[in-house]
């Protein structure tokens, strides 16, 4: 089945980008936005190329490294029992790590070699300026991704992420949020990298066992992306992405629209499991009320009848007030 594509979208310069990223509520295909970086030219002439153009920022950093037997096609994930998970995890240095998937380029069957979510200012310094974008007024955190091939399930992230290939290819397929029902996802609290993931093998997707998956497919959209394109991934957005070359490098530039005092908001998702989740099904119903009158009610004047100095949490929440709060919260939790 065809699938459409996230709309194509020709930035022309990199100071128009953060004014159209925050327009945007829908993935944005970038084709070619960073193909004149310099590691995107280096990554064209070979994976070897690609090594000794990062060689020059070597921070010479140990980085985390997942390790996947061949057998496993790509796929990190939860070993059979999901008492643990299908691959190892070791740390290396980041130019050891790099050279060990050269080697693994020349073998028939390579095992897979992943480093993810490493700080590209820690491991690279000095990358960033080399390569720019032109995010800075997005206040944005870099991290790299580079790999052998790899098949990474599809998860969600709260921060809204531009990621950017430098090397190899990139298939991602995007599940809008209200598509989560039908993900099938696994556990919040015990997940390969932190966030929840679909237990869908995206490969092979095993229709009996999940059969809704079939409607969060009718919904997907499927890009591949090649050395110097882009993709825009709106704040949770659910994502599968697979590496499909030797070495796939992309770098991503994730951050936040709203002031970081606010805290995490997948807390507050967590919270309300532990306190509502067993309720009984009327009183269920009633803060179910609750929750859409508080937190999602569409009127802006619903609170309005509240004396602007008495609204606490119901209305603006600057950085004192958050902190008079988070002490009010702490205080409850203790009862």
């Amino acid at each position: 089945m065809s699938m459409p594509s996230p709309q194509q979208e020709h930035v022309t310069t990199s100071d128009a980008l953060p004014s159209q990223l925050s327009q945007w509520t829908r993935p944005r295909h970038l084709p070619g936005l960073v193909s004149h970086w310099p590691v995107v030219q280096a990554a064209k002439q070979g994976d070897a190329a690609l090594v000794n153009y990062l060689q020059q920022f070597d921070n010479n950093v140990t980085v985390d490294c997942l390790e996947l037997a061949h057998a496993e096609d790509g796929r990190m994930f939860y070993n059979d029992d999901m008492s643990g998970f299908n691959f190892s995890r070791t740390r290396k240095p980041f130019m050891q790590a790099l050279k060990a998937m050269l080697a693994l380029a020349e073998e028939d069957e390579p095992d897979s070699l992943y480093v993810g979510s490493t700080t590209v200012q820690s491991c690279l310094p000095g990358f960033v300026e080399a390569n720019p974008i032109g995010l800075d007024s997005l206040d944005p955190l870099a991290t790299l991704w580079i790999g052998n091939k790899s098949r990474i399930a599809a998860h969600y992230d709260v921060p809204d992420n531009l990621i950017c290939v430098t090397a190899g290819k990139r298939k991602v397929t995007l599940f809008p949020p209200e598509q989560v029902e039908n993900l099938y996802v696994g556990p919040l609290h015990f997940t390969p990298a932190g966030q929840a993931i679909s237990l869908v093998d995206f490969k092979k997707p095993d229709l009996d066992r999940f059969p809704d998956f079939a409607t969060a497919l009718e919904n997907a959209l499927v890009v591949e992306l090649h050395p110097g394109d882009a993709l825009y991934i709106p704040s949770m957005w659910w994502h599968h992405i697979e590496g499909q070359e030797t070495m796939n490098m992309l770098v991503n530039f994730w951050w936040r629209e709203t002031p970081s005092h606010l805290g995490r908001t997948e807390n507050a998702l967590y919270h309300a499991l532990l306190a509502l989740n067993n309720l009984p099904d009327a009183q269920r119903e009633a803060w179910k009320a609750m929750f859409n009158h508080y937190v999602f009610g569409e009127s802006s004047t619903r609170f309005s009848h509240i004396p602007e100095s008495r609204q606490g949490p119901l209305g603006h929440i600057d950085e004192p007030t958050m902190r008079q709060f988070k002490a009010w919260l702490a205080n409850n939790l203790k009862q």
